[in-house]
């Protein structure tokens, strides 16, 4: 019996692993789904529409950035320019994040929108009364001062229409990603008008995505204390829109995120759509007057980023912006899964090493689950102690297994064993290693990030192979035949617990058992390698603390 529960258990965590990173995906609830077709249908009719012509003809990158005039900007971590044709954010680099391991070319999130991936944001007023001119994607702007923008300076851009209103945007930006914008509308006349703000971020195309079930990529925003993600083939579907009082909107990537965070304390309209486009963005729902000879001003702000744990968090607490750690997709194992962030960067700040850090950790998980692995390790000790009388029983009730079960539990209870508790330490294993597996495979931080010997980027799969003798022989194999040092390492470990554990004593379990560390070897060998070395060091602590407990309770038994 107790065999079969360690089958069970292995076959359970095996079965999890597989179907979890294969076909899990979060699904909304019913009732917010219901919440959400509300605020489809409770839409402003009367609200100024967004939407603009544009004149798309796909140029290269570098013909696009020369067409308009541009104001650049840099600071420390990015570097990118505004285009005065529209006022808007199309051009932004990360500087210290390069776009493969061994490649010097740096990221580049946004693009002028007639390139082909146009990435870009937007922002201004727009009015209902059609007899007054707002500034377009066409409008050319003027510089006021300054034509640089960093984060010891600002700029001011000016745009005037044919009613004489002009129309200012002041942009500043951090020393980070923020960028804010202090938006005018200013009336020389005596007439009166009414004006909405928005922003929008406009994404050309879907761009090159995971396509994993476990993260989320595209259009994301939390409205109200609601999260909302939405994919980017269910907006080609459907369109979405709510009516909130607060939060942010923005589109995701894996590593990087684009948000837009409304004017505090107005009620805004959020809409993720696609019109051979996607688009997000945000309309005041509220008119602003603008009285004669008077002005208006709102302030919008803009976080284009790298989605580093401290810096999102350092955003949402310093800006008040709620749910804003959400950018990240820490999942719904969000308790587990960012103290387990944070227990990796402590060690990795006092040991320089991620892949040291997380064997740290797993040091601390091993500490923490040491008294259930006491108490199942006693047990799995006392079971195998028991072997050879559940064998002299089976023999003595082969032929009646109501009498056989009855036995087996009348010696369990004799000898106070619980026959389940060998599946204990496996089963709290499983959401620690969804959560580990979460980390490494989400957070930037571990993006890049080394080992020892040949494991370049913790966040990639083991690049050796068992197949070329791990490099030895000249030549690569396919990629299904890539199963590292790493990988076997688990295996091996896994096959010597194995070992330790009550062997099972019907031949067909036996032949299942066996086969267990192969499957897992197999199925593994995709896995970032951090959680590959996460696994393996825990079989390695899992196997001395059960030969230290079954020793001792193998002497306390014999005397």
């Amino acid at each position: 019996m107790d065999s079969k529960n360690v089958i069970a258990a292995i076959a359970l965590s095996s079965a999890v692993i597989v179907l979890y990173s294969l076909f899990f995906i979060p699904e909304q609830s019913t009732k917010n789904q219901k919440i959400i077709e509300k605020q489809k249908t409770e839409q402003n009719s009367d609200a100024p529409t967004l939407d603009q012509k544009e004149n798309l003809v796909q140029i290269s990158r570098e013909e696009a950035l020369e067409q308009n005039e541009r104001i650049k900007f840099e600071n420390k971590s990015i570097i990118g320019s505004i285009s005065l044709k529209g006022a808007v954010i199309d051009d932004l680099t990360f500087k210290n994040y390069n776009t493969e391991l061994d490649s010097n070319e740096k990221v580049v999130l946004l693009n002028p929108r007639n390139v082909n991936n146009g990435y870009l944001i937007e922002s201004g007023f727009v009015t209902s009364d059609k007899n007054i001119e707002t500034p377009n994607s066409n409008s050319i702007w003027s510089v006021i001062g300054n034509k640089k923008l960093s984060n010891q300076s600002n700029i001011k851009l000016s745009w005037t229409n044919p009613q004489n209103i002009t129309f200012e945007k002041e942009i500043s930006l951090d020393d980070k990603y923020l960028f804010t914008i202090n938006q005018k509308v200013i009336n020389p006349s005596n007439n009166k008008y009414d004006f909405y703000s928005y922003g929008q971020i406009i994404r050309n195309k879907i761009p090159d995505i995971s396509n994993f079930y476990i993260l989320h990529e595209g259009l994301i925003a939390t409205l109200d204390d609601e999260l909302i993600e939405e994919d980017y083939d269910d907006i080609q579907e459907k369109k979405f829109s709510k009516i909130s009082q607060k939060g942010w909107l923005g589109i995701g990537d894996k590593y990087w995120i684009t948000s837009l965070i409304p004017p505090k304390k107005k009620e805004f309209k959020t809409t993720f759509d696609y019109k051979k486009k996607f688009r997000a963005n945000f309309i005041s729902t509220e008119p602003i007057e603008l009285t004669g000879n008077n002005q208006i001003e709102e302030k919008l702000q803009i976080i284009v980023a790298a989605k580093r744990v401290d810096i999102i968090d350092g955003y949402a607490e310093s800006l008040n912006i709620d749910k804003f750690d959400l950018v990240i997709d820490w999942g719904f194992l969000y308790f587990i899964t960012k103290p387990l962030f944070f227990g990796i960067d402590y060690f990795f700040k006092l040991l320089g090493n991620y892949g040291l850090a997380i064997i740290a950790i797993t040091i601390c998980i091993r500490l923490v689950f040491f008294p259930l692995a006491n108490f199942s390790f006693r047990s799995m000790a006392k079971m195998k102690a028991l072997q050879p009388e559940q064998a002299r029983l089976k023999e003595l009730y082969k032929d009646d297994k109501m009498k056989l079960q009855q036995a087996m539990m009348a010696l369990f209870k004799k000898e106070k064993v619980n026959p389940m508790s060998g599946c204990l330490p496996i089963l709290v294993q499983i959401p620690v290693f969804f959560a580990l597996y979460k980390v490494l495979f989400v957070t930037i931080e571990m993006r890049q990030m080394p080992f020892f010997g040949w494991i370049h980027d913790l966040s990639e799969r083991d690049p050796t192979s068992l197949f070329n003798l791990f490099g030895l022989l000249p030549y690569d194999v396919p990629s299904f035949l890539i199963i590292g040092a790493w990988p076997v390492a688990m295996g091996v470990s896994m096959w010597v617990q194995q070992k330790l554990n009550p062997a099972p004593t019907d031949p067909m379990q036996a032949k299942i058992f066996a086969f267990f560390p192969l499957f897992l070897t197999v199925i593994l060998a995709p896995f970032p390698s951090g959680l590959v070395i996460y696994w393996t060091v825990n079989n390695i602590l899992t196997m001395a603390q059960q030969i230290f407990i079954m020793k001792r309770t193998t002497v306390k038994t014999s005397t």
